[in-house]
């Protein structure tokens, strides 16, 4: 039982106080501690919130068109009622006796057909006797149509000749093969690697149609045919890796593809491409790396100097301040910063796009009336120059007056873009620069269309065997080049071309030789 406090002493008056003073402390840094848990759930909560907002907003807003479909929504009846079935067939006579109307009239403003197609002319006459009649004209209808691909044998015959008096025989020459002793044509080989790496088509939809059209290939023959090919195409793609450290303007991304991973049995690596484009000439290079580290970059950009646009992924700071090198980033990438905040704080984000709008209506300007790149700068220094100076003070006010919060999604938008405030202002120097770096992000597209088919590469080989017709495929989409056209040409001329006029096989400058 504790003694009346009339009755301690000094020392023991002070001695309790002091035990007191310590357990309020124990229970104050207790209720800190309660008061921070709190504070950090509230923040959580915040950052689940603004992410279930901006889910739905993919989900359902005007960011893509997806239908999610409503779980809600009553099952349909399996039978109509009598009213409604009378009703329905009688709208659908009518419609359906309006558009066989239209089809009697005639058809303005029908596409015209391309004039390098054949044509197939079927001749129609009149029935009936048309002895004591005369022609007076004739109508023209045309239509397109379209015959499954056929497979055919090209079979070289090649005569032997011997002197009639002397020894010694003389044989025709067999044309150069793509793979030495094997069955498959040029043309056979660039539709299937256009088919898989073009058009998505996985090798075992190829093995259906062999099969429909009765022709028994193995799989693993198919594979070899495949992997040869690329081994081919690799020749040119050496030329390629070369050149393209040399052009001295050069958008740089990078993209994920899953890799069977040798040692793990049914498990994947996670590899990278690492894409290059060079806006000057539309020249693309898909190179294909295990990892994303500042090493994987330097495979292409070690020796490079010039021009480099790339996003806010750490791995380029250390080239872009490389002596030689100006680096540069992207304006759509700070944009999708400020998209994602506006469920955060929709005013401040909506100031912020609208800095951002108005360059890109300038560079919309340049295009339409396309001015040159001198034209450009000048453009640039006269309208955009004072958007971004704007635009910058005003970033710079909102963040002195510390009215962000830096971990709330327009906090980190605002950070994002004052970090690299620098590089995104560098595309004013030079009117060849792009404001951002959506065309190398364009080039990278197929190969998502890709990934949803095939799933994986089957090795580390395969994958980069892959990056070299990716990276032709890609250019001949720049310069509208018929991506069969061009690799059946190359195939059928890589092995016997002088290896000095080996560019002459890159596709922009197939698309010259072709016009020449």
């Amino acid at each position: 039982m504790q003694e009346p406090l009339e009755n301690l002493t000094k020392e023991q008056l002070l001695a309790l106080l002091e035990k007191q003073e310590k357990s309020l402390q124990k229970e104050a840094r207790k209720l800190a501690k309660v008061e921070g848990d709190l504070a950090k759930r509230e923040h959580r909560i915040s950052e689940l919130e603004f992410q279930l907002a901006y889910y739905k907003r993919l989900a359902f807003g005007q960011k893509r068109e997806r239908f999610e479909g409503d779980k809600d929504q009553m099952s349909l009846p399996f039978e109509m009622e009598a009213e409604k079935a009378e009703k329905q067939e009688g709208e659908l006579k009518e419609k359906l006796t309006y558009e066989r109307r239209k089809r009697t009239l005639a058809h303005k403003g029908r596409m015209a057909l391309p004039d390098h197609l054949p044509v197939e002319e079927i001749k129609i006459y009149p029935e009936g006797d048309l002895t004591d009649m005369v022609c007076i004209g004739e109508e023209v209808t045309d239509e397109l149509e379209y015959e499954p691909a056929k497979y055919y044998i090209k079979r070289y015959i090649r005569y032997k000749y011997a002197p009639k008096n002397k020894e010694g025989v003389v044989i025709g020459v067999l044309p150069e093969r793509v793979i030495e002793k094997g069955i498959p044509g040029a043309g056979l080989l660039a539709s299937i690697l256009v088919d898989k790496y073009q058009d998505h088509l996985p090798l075992y939809r190829h093995m259906q149609r062999f099969k429909r059209a009765g022709i028994p290939i193995a799989s693993s023959t198919l594979e070899g045919w495949t992997r040869q090919s690329l081994k081919i195409i690799d020749i040119l793609y050496q030329y390629l890796l070369e050149d393209i450290r040399s052009k001295g303007y050069l958008q740089s991304d990078e993209s994920t593809i899953k890799v069977m991973d040798p040692n793990k049995k049914g498990k994947t690596h996670k590899g990278y491409y690492w894409v290059h484009h060079c806006p000057i000439d539309g020249t693309v290079l898909f190179d294909y790396q295990p990892g994303r580290s500042r090493e994987a970059a330097k495979h292409v950009l070690a020796d490079f100097k010039g021009y480099l646009q790339t996003d806010g992924y750490v791995a380029y700071d250390k080239i872009g301040k490389r002596e030689g090198v100006t680096h540069l980033n992207c304006w759509a990438h700070a944009r999708r910063e400020f998209d994602k905040a506006k469920d955060n704080d929709k005013e401040r984000a909506e100031k912020a796009l609208t800095f951002i709008q108005k360059l890109y209506a300038i560079e919309a300007s340049a295009r339409q009336r396309e001015l040159n790149p001198k034209e450009r700068k000048a453009l640039r220094l006269e309208e955009s120059l004072p958007v971004i100076n704007e635009f910058g003070k005003w970033l710079f006010q909102q963040m002195k007056q510390q009215l962000v919060l830096p971990k709330s999604p327009i906090g980190k938008a605002f950070l994002y873009t004052m970090n690299r405030w620098d590089q995104l202002s560098t595309y004013l120097y030079d009117g060849i620069l792009e404001i951002d770096n959506n065309l190398v992000e364009n080039a990278i597209r197929p190969l998502a269309l890709g990934r949803k088919n095939y799933l994986f590469a089957g090795s580390h080989d395969a994958a980069q065997r892959a990056a070299a017709i990716y990276s032709f495929f890609a250019t001949c989409k720049k310069h509208e080049v018929n991506p069969y056209e061009w690799l059946k040409y190359t195939l059928e001329n890589i092995m016997t071309i002088n290896h000095k006029d080996i560019r002459d096989l890159y596709p922009q400058n197939y698309k010259k030789l072709k016009k020449g």
